[in-house]
């Protein structure tokens, strides 16, 4: 095999991106639209440090990597913790050591792997789940199979809906939303709770915003942002946005109107969803991982996704593999909430890309677990 090639996605030749392209479409384990070159592209005409290793044999291209090379030699996927799902995208096994190796890595760490060729597989610490809603027999069959899967939840179902319409007006399902006035109302009760529940604001950074308004504004091509929102009476109170590749459908952003939790908008918001995927030329409407609770009643399908750390082989991969036991021995018995630390600290890392964001950052968790500690205290 030829050497690997770093390029920024702008670079990416017309060539590399119809390669790209056919590989994942010849495998369905990679059929997301945060998998392909498009979405890479879209990273990085925000994000300058946004890069693509590519390994080619004979001069044809036969693997692709999207990637942020952080400190220490660290890999983390493009534009991470926005891409639920990330993969090496390549026709045949490859050797995760070599490969890291070839293209100057250290290590690659990953929450969403997706493997169908194994390549990661020593790596993998954990296996996650994520849920899937696919129409094989149409929507009315799926929606019936989720009735007879829990004939007591669509009762209830049923009865906000009457609810609803009885003391507020109306439901109605726009679907696609164009409206830039629903999309901003999106993010600011995302936001909301993302402050509500001490998570860390994924969405403060300038990158992230500029995506996502980029993505809301070419919702007419193959690639796009897709915007679907319910509404009472004409009023936005629930709604999904996120990113669309041909029948294939991945939300970032699930927001309901506060003031409305006592009506369960956001299921109800699904099963409505569920119902207008056809006439959006929608098959897959990938819910991705975390969330189990709200997801699980409506994904028929699940897909295992990987979470862990890839060494390269040599003396890179040392280097990282005395940074990574470093890390974890500074968690070593501290049960889960090193977990937890840890994760918040690598998300921090991921999205913010100025010293004075991740000090922010990093404030805003303290002052978040110890809010939390001390509400835990006085119950």
């Amino acid at each position: 095999m030829s050497p690997c090639q770093i390029l920024h996605p702008a670079n990416l030749s017309n060539e590399d991106v119809a390669a790209w392209r056919a590989i994942a479409a010849a495998e369905p384990a990679f059929a997301s639209p945060l998998l392909g070159p498009d979405f890479a592209r879209a990273v990085g005409a925000v994000r300058p440090d946004a890069r693509v290793a590519i390994w080619r044999r004979n001069g044809e291209a036969v693997g692709f990597l999207p990637h942020h090379l952080k400190s220490g030699g660290l890999a983390r996927p493009i534009a991470a913790p926005l891409s639920d799902y990330h993969a090496l995208v390549s026709r045949e096994p490859m050797s995760a050591g070599d490969i890291l190796a070839e293209a100057g890595l250290g290590a690659l760490r990953f929450t969403g792997l997706i493997d169908p060729h194994g390549v990661f597989d020593s790596a993998v610490r954990n296996r996650l789940t994520a849920y899937v809603i696919t129409l094989e027999q149409g929507a009315d069959a799926y929606l019936e199979a989720l009735r007879a899967q829990s004939p007591k939840r669509f009762k209830n179902y049923r009865r906000l809906q009457s609810k609803i319409s009885r003391e507020l007006g109306a439901l109605t399902l726009t679907a696609p939303d164009t409206d830039r006035h629903a999309f901003d109302q999106l993010i600011a009760w995302k936001r909301e709770q993302l402050q509500r529940t001490g998570a860390h604001d994924f969405l403060a950074p300038t990158w992230t915003r500029t995506l996502m308004e980029t993505l809301f504004a070419t919702a007419e091509a193959d690639f796009s942002g897709l915007m679907i929102t319910l509404r009472v009476d004409g009023r936005v109170v629930a709604g999904h946005f996120g990113v669309r590749l041909g029948d294939v459908y991945h939300p970032w952003i699930a927001s309901t109107d506060p003031e409305m939790g006592a009506y369960s908008v956001g299921q109800l918001f699904l099963l409505q969803a569920i119902e207008a995927m056809p006439g959006l030329g929608l098959r897959t409407y990938d819910l991705g991982p975390g969330h189990d609770h709200y997801k699980a009643p409506y994904a028929l399908s699940r897909r295992e996704i990987g979470e862990g750390t890839a060494l390269a082989a040599g003396a890179a991969g040392w280097r990282s593999r005395l940074g990574e036991g470093a890390w974890r021995l500074a968690g070593a018995g501290c049960g889960p909430l090193a977990g937890q630390v840890r994760r918040r600290f690598e998300t921090i890392s991921d999205v913010e890309l100025t010293l004075s964001g991740k000090m922010r950052g990093m404030a805003t968790a303290v002052a978040a677990r110890a809010r939390r500690t001390g509400a835990e205290i006085e119950g």
